[in-house]
């Protein structure tokens, strides 16, 4: 075995089982989380310790377009990309023998370049180390399989399943559901399994055709890992049988959105337990400041946690998604859910962020607030023990308004950095003037004779 596959994480090394690999895809996650970088021959990689791309690659909107860039001239100067080993892992429905690996991001000095999101979210995770803590978090994942749609102007709709009808609304924790696009499911499980990635659980939500998978709780950066690595993987597992998997906040009209629920807990790197409940089990005073940094900062923070114009449509009420940052025991109306628990697993799960947010970055706000809150030692509000979908205007409701909050928090724009803020910001603003262009079927249909 060369001594490049020797520094392979066991799965991938299982994966190749002594067989030659034949390409390696080089991968950078942009602002949306989408993969970008290179593939090459495996001889290539091999002999090489870096490669390199513009830094232009994080002002890239999801339709193609480039924003302005607010650091600078737009001349495109290259970043080191250099391999992370330990992301490696297989791409198993590769023709080819294929591994993926994600790569770390440094300029001409060696410094993490600070609009990467990966880069993001470590520098938030070395906050907490700094102060002799380890945030651990525990994401769940909510997505549709729907039938293909190859024209954009045709609405969404569920798959067929293998009783030869569309997947059926309403069926939630229905195994019977689930089992209409088994061999979709079968295939997420195999290419898991071939990738090292653990899966706590599948279940049907609420949605025609609504999958949740829950991760093993663990680091902030390689569950990221796993979830940008996952919706590829499900994506892949979709196509094999005719269908499409999405992770779009809000696909299909009146059905549930999908949610990237996040739990949060606090570990002391001194004594190894969780800092959210005392030696007698009891909530502390940590447990409540986290909270109250949620509730004080996750306004500006929507703008990652919802990052696109289809976001916000996820925010309705009667369609299961919080729109408040209250915060109650077991209570699944607000947005700070506190789940039932043992002391040591006692944990904060954070509602309000969207599947389609950029999982480093969702992660990375969502810890950012809960730092914050440790810092400013801030109780939170009252618990709320009734139903609570919907509070004031506490929330923002567009991506403008989100993105003015972002701007507006001086304390989450210095965790995140002001340089990753501002691009952030260019880029998003890109694409809600783009979307603002946009005449809607709704707006042609009511308004074109009426008014």
């Amino acid at each position: 075995m060369t001594s490049w596959t020797e520094r392979l994480p066991q799965a991938a090394r299982d994966h190749i089982g002594g067989r030659k690999v034949d390409e390696v895809e080089c991968i950078v996650p942009d602002i949306a989380g989408v993969a970008r970088g290179k593939a090459m021959p495996a001889s290539k990689f091999r002999n090489q310790k870096s490669f390199f791309l513009p830094n232009s690659i994080f002002l890239q909107t999801i339709t193609g377009e480039w924003a302005d860039n607010p650091l600078g001239d737009f001349t495109e100067p290259d970043m080191t990309c250099v391999p992370d080993f330990g992301t490696a892992t297989a791409a198993p429905w590769a023709s080819d023998l294929t591994l993926q690996v994600i790569h770390d991001v440094v300029d001409s000095d060696g410094a993490p370049v600070p609009t990467a999101p990966r880069n993001v979210l470590k520098r938030v995770v070395g906050l907490f180390e700094g102060a002799g803590l380890t945030p651990v978090v525990a994401p769940e994942m909510e997505f549709f399989l729907v039938a293909r749609n190859v024209d954009p102007n045709l609405p969404v709709v569920p798959p067929m399943g293998r009783s030869g009808r569309r997947a059926a609304a309403k069926q939630a924790y229905s195994l019977s559901a689930v089992d209409e696009y088994g061999k979709v499911i079968d295939d997420i499980y195999a290419f898991a399994e071939a990738q090292g990635f653990e899966i706590e659980g599948i279940l049907q939500e609420g949605g025609s055709g609504q999958i949740e998978i829950n991760l093993a709780h663990g680091d902030p950066v390689r569950l990221a890992d796993e979830i940008f690595f996952f919706k590829r993987l499900i994506r892949e597992a979709a196509l094999r049988h005719d269908c499409y998997a999405t992770f779009m906040a809000k696909p299909i009209e009146g059905e549930p959105g999908s949610a990237m629920h996040i739990h949060h807990s606090v570990i002391s790197r001194e004594t190894g337990r969780n800092i959210f409940s005392d030696a007698r089990g009891r909530e502390t005073e940590a447990f409540r400041h986290f909270i109250g940094g949620l509730q004080r900062h996750l306004p500006a923070a929507i703008a990652l946690l919802a990052p696109y114009v289809n976001s916000y449509r996820r925010y309705v009420p009667g369609f299961s998604a919080p729109i408040n940052v209250d915060w109650g025991r077991d209570n699944r109306t607000t947005g700070l859910r506190v789940p039932v628990s043992n002391a040591a697993g006692r944990r904060v799960e954070n509602r309000l962020a969207g599947m389609d947010c950029n999982p480093y970055l969702g992660i990375a706000a969502s810890l950012a607030c809960g730092w914050l809150g440790l810092q400013e030692a801030q109780d939170p509000r009252p618990e709320v023990t009734s139903e609570q979908m919907v509070t004031d205007d506490e929330l923002p409701l567009n991506l403008g308004d989100a993105l003015d909050l972002l701007q507006e928090n001086t304390a989450m724009r210095e965790v995140l950095t002001p340089e990753f803020c501002a691009v952030y910001d260019s880029v998003k603003r890109n694409e809600f003037r783009e979307f603002q262009q946009v005449i809607s079927p709704w707006e042609r249909e009511h308004l074109l004779l009426n008014v």
